[in-house]
């Protein structure tokens, strides 16, 4: 029978935060662009431990987007003890065991900022605080003001995202307090940032499909920001692989 094809189903984290009750959130600034750029149809995933079946999920989605949040990855993942907070422990959880099934699965991973962070503790690596405030700029209680910083990041020669986006330097936003300290294995870097050579991007295929993750916010004012376009791209063509 003939008909539209089917769009492939992409899976992507919320997190949990309190708004009077406790609710799951994600932003809708993540959401769009796998619907109007990487032409994908949107499952939002519970970070509740309870509220979900990581080996079912992973038979229905044809791949994973671990978004940025307003909580860091807990120190005790990654063998730390330093005090980062607030933390979302749930969200820990269920990102690192759905990511490794889908993984496992060769499904395709995606992250932005703190999903490329959990991407890394998940393949052994570990995080730092930033240095010095670097990559953290905004006027307190004025949300939009945090994304007005920007740096530029160094793409690697023959990297993936050097030729998905088709430049070797970009200016980005930077909205984090942590970062990757050292890289987990098998992951190799796609971009450094130019100022201090924090890693900003990395990439695998471990399992024959694409894991790819960067630290700043691609979804951020991407319709008018064509190098967000092209990572919404990449992501739309990983999935039909």
């Amino acid at each position: 029978m003939g008909g539209t094809p089917r769009k492939p189903v992409i899976g992507v984290l919320c997190c949990n935060e309190v708004a009077d009750r406790p609710v799951q959130v994600v932003a809708s600034r993540f959401v769009l662009p796998l619907r109007s750029i990487s032409d994908a149809t949107v499952l939002l995933v519970p970070a509740l431990i309870d509220g979900n079946d990581a080996g079912q999920l992973t038979a229905i989605l044809d791949g994973l987007l671990l978004t940025g949040s307003r909580s860091h990855v807990a120190p005790s993942r990654y063998g730390s003890d330093v005090v980062a907070a607030p933390l979302d422990e749930q969200r820990d959880e269920v990102a690192l065991s759905l990511a490794g099934r889908m993984i496992e699965a060769g499904k395709p991973v995606f992250g932005i900022c703190r999903g490329m962070q959990e991407i890394n503790v998940l393949f052994g690596g570990t995080l730092a605080a930033d240095r010095d405030g670097a990559h953290l700029h905004g006027t307190p209680g004025d949300y939009a003001s945090l994304f007005d910083h920007r740096h530029d990041v160094e793409l690697v020669d023959g990297g993936r995202l050097a030729a998905g986006i088709g430049t070797r330097r970009l200016s980005v936003n930077s909205v984090h307090y942590q970062g990757v300290d050292r890289l987990g294995g098998g992951l190799s870097v796609e971009a450094v940032a130019t100022d201090d050579g924090l890693i900003e991007a990395f990439s695998a295929q471990p399992c024959g499909a694409d894991v790819l993750a960067v630290q700043w916010h691609p979804e951020w004012n991407v319709e008018s920001c064509a190098d967000g376009r092209a990572f919404f791209t990449m992501i739309g063509t990983s999935l039909r692989r």
